[in-house]
Formats: structure tokens, sequence, C-alpha cells
């Protein structure tokens, strides 16, 4: 999709996939070390002996590196990605090699009684390595405004 989306232009059920992003050790340690300072995220060898048995990204790492997938290739809205909360799950941990994509889809459109022209979008989004196993779901609520 290279045209910007409105309001007008969604319909529950649209469907996206971002390109991909591909995550190596040295950005997990460098996210970690300043925004998750934990032995699994900035230590290869303390990793071993943790809970993931390895070096993995932290969830927030994921979550960034989604987010940067949604503006760059996702969904283009017109006024931008504008999130107003949602729900965030890790069912694995990101690793490094890992080939990041993201694939959504609008599960539902709430029109706003007090903001006439702007809606609450509700989205799934799945942010898949290259194996197609599911490292993050992401629900969030986007706010989204009509065509001017």
């Amino acid at each position: 999709m290279s045209k910007k989306l409105y309001l007008d232009d969604l319909r529950v059920g649209d469907r996206f996939t971002t390109g991909e992003h591909a995550l190596d050790a040295a950005q997990i340690i460098a996210f970690a070390r300043q925004f998750d300072p934990q032995p699994f995220h900035t230590d290869p060898e303390a990793a071993q002996s943790t809970f993931f048995g390895g070096l993995a990204a932290s969830g927030w790492h994921t979550a960034a590196l989604t987010m940067k997938l949604l503006v760059e290739s996702g969904l283009p809205l017109a006024d931008g990605v504008i999130g107003s909360g949602g729900e965030i799950q890790w069912p694995q941990p990101t690793r490094p090699g890992d080939v990041l994509h993201v694939e959504g889809e609008v599960m539902e459109i709430i029109p706003s009684r007090s903001k006439p022209g702007r809606a609450m979008v509700l989205m799934r989004c799945e942010t898949r390595n290259q194996r197609g196993e599911v490292l993050q779901r992401f629900g969030p609520k986007l706010v989204v405004a009509s065509r001017p």
C-alpha cells in the first residue's frame, strides 16, 4: 500500500503485511543495555543459565521493532499511527537471527461519539519470525480520522 489511508478507506477485515527487519545479537544487546539491562538480554554467556536458555531480545525491543515496521511499511495511515492503548503478549522470545515482520488486521471500527470524523480502530497485529512463529501479539487501539 503506497497511498495514505483515512478512516473512510478502512473496513473490518482489511489485512496487511509489513516489510522485514533482521535482528542480530549486537542490536539486542545495544537496546537492552540502554532500556532493559538484564543478563538474558545483555550477556550471551550469562543468558545460557536463565529462564530463556540463551540471548533473547527484550519484549520492549520487539515492540519497538513492531512499531518501526508498522510505521515504515504497515498500514499507511494519513495522520500517522496514533495509539490510544492496547494489549501486548510475547508468547515466545525473539532471538538473534530472527527476521521479523508484522501481519495485521482491522478487527473493529468504533466511531467517536464526541469527535465527529474520528474513530477508534481496533487492530490485531502479530509479529512473526522467518519461520512464521508468533513472537508478539499486539492489539492496538488506533485513533484514525476521516478524510478532510
